[in-house]
């Protein structure tokens, strides 16, 4: 049995590293991630795809200062119709979630940009989870967590590869 605070139970097996080990965990991680991620949709009224397009940009704005988060883009990192992207980003936008920007360059193209006041709310709502975050990564050394962040910097890598086959 577990609850808060309980450990799970083992993943699969007796090896800790086998494959389907390693499967049960990010299933039940992205499981949790995807729930904690319904609740802020319900509460900001918003659809789950609006949360999606949100981390997008916001992680855009954060890492591509090169290369701004467009509704092109988004389109086809959430692998969305241009409709469903331009229903999201209106939806966004008039929720005070994102702002469009023209770019300077060129008026005909559109960056998203985070709103810092919605930063803010997510900010708020999500600090119990960098809380937990924090938590669990201090029950590792430095080495330990280097081989962690080399661990889901190649999953992310691969995962990029199998949506572009």
């Amino acid at each position: 049995m577990s609850g808060p605070g309980m450990p799970l139970p083992p993943a699969g097996g007796d090896n800790p590293t086998s494959l389907q080990s390693f499967a049960v965990l990010l299933r039940r991680m992205n499981a949790e991630f995807n729930r904690i991620a319904q609740e802020f949709a319900q509460a900001h009224s918003l659809h789950l795809t609006d949360v999606q397009a949100l981390i997008a940009i916001l992680d855009a704005d954060a890492e591509d200062e090169d290369e701004p988060m467009t509704p092109g883009r988004l389109r086809r990192q959430l692998n969305l119709t241009s409709g469903a992207v331009t229903a999201c980003v209106d939806r966004l936008e008039k929720s005070g979630h994102i702002r469009r920007v023209r770019a300077v360059d060129d008026r005909r193209v559109v960056h998203l940009h985070y709103a810092e006041a919605a930063k803010g709310l997510a900010r708020d709502y999500f600090r119990p989870l960098a809380r937990s975050t924090d938590t669990a990564r201090g029950r590792f050394t430095d080495d330990e967590l280097a081989v962690v962040v080399r661990f889901l910097t190649e999953m992310n890598r691969e995962l990029v590869l199998l949506r572009r086959e």
